[in-house]
């Protein structure tokens, strides 16, 4: 195979508990990861003399610093065969968002060069690959509903889907996902999503109530603009809102799309906004 076109999604995190801190310096965690198909990075894959990795945005780095890179760069530690292929990455989700974006882009990556170099690792193999590259990676390996524990990495499918719409609201500010971590007020809520989810739909009165992101104490006190986003996306009319991942992105899920299109267009026009109506 010379040549590999593979969408790689985002996703949002319906709850966010950080439950402990482990000896290897990660956490526990409990959440429900969705993945938003319809928000996507665009990679593509050509066998070459070299290993070459381009991007169309400025603002990502293009070396080892790159969880893209990373990816490759395991799978070939691990198989012991030299990689030489062209990766073009086109960027649509925004970066340090709590989006996925570059675990989803390692994944692809994982994914598409173990098919295009007919390395033979097998699914169990791939996910602990995936884990080596980051704590999210292993959900977008699939790219299901799916309750994650442990790092992320231990993953429960789902029966579920998000009928309504789903407005992404991004205002451009980056948020270090270890500095997150280091700050986090852990509520030690271990969820029973379960019992949100009734004829594999949600229950958002009941998740409106109980169900919060451990990292918004700390985002939204640094930066009120976050908080303000989700006070937003309620006043609008959103069935559900939360902060994504350990920020910046916050979303809210509407019960149409005209009410949620009004509720876009209260949001400043340099903020990243996407209304997902194909998500899964």
């Amino acid at each position: 195979m010379k040549y590999i076109e593979i969408k790689a999604p985002a996703k949002i995190n319906i709850g966010l508990s950080v439950l402990s801190k482990r000896e290897d310096g990660f956490h526990n965690l409990s959440t429900l990861f969705y993945p938003i198909s319809d928000l996507y990075d665009l990679l593509t894959f050509e066998l070459s003399d070299r290993f070459i990795f381009d991007c169309d945005s400025d603002t990502i780095p293009v070396d080892s610093g790159n969880i893209v890179v990373k990816a490759k760069d395991i799978l070939e530690s691990a198989s012991g065969k030299k990689i030489n292929v062209k990766i073009t990455l086109k960027k649509r989700i925004p970066s340090q968002a709590g989006l996925g974006g570059g675990s989803s882009d390692a994944a692809a990556v994982l994914i598409s060069l173990n098919e295009m170099f007919q390395l033979g690792f097998n699914h169990e193999q791939i996910i602990r690959l995936a884990l080596e590259a980051g704590s999210d990676v292993p959900f977008f390996v699939k790219s299901k509903p799916a309750i994650g524990k442990s790092r992320g990495e231990i993953l429960e499918y789902l029966d579920l889907e998000i009928a309504e719409p789903v407005l992404i609201i991004n205002p451009g500010i980056n948020i270090s996902t270890k500095e997150a971590f280091r700050n986090v007020t852990a509520k030690n809520i271990d969820y029973d999503f379960h019992s949100f989810i009734k004829n594999s739909r949600l229950d958002y009165s009941s998740m409106r109530q109980v169900v919060i992101n451990d990292f918004e104490d700390y985002v939204f006190g640094n930066y009120p603009e976050i908080g303000k986003i989700k006070d937003t996306l309620y006043e609008s009319g959103a069935l559900f809102a939360l902060m994504s991942g350990s920020g910046s992105t916050v979303y809210g899920i509407f019960p149409d799309v005209q009410t949620a299109e009004e509720a876009k267009q209260r949001f400043p026009k340099n903020y990243f906004s996407y209304l997902s109506t194909r998500h899964y």
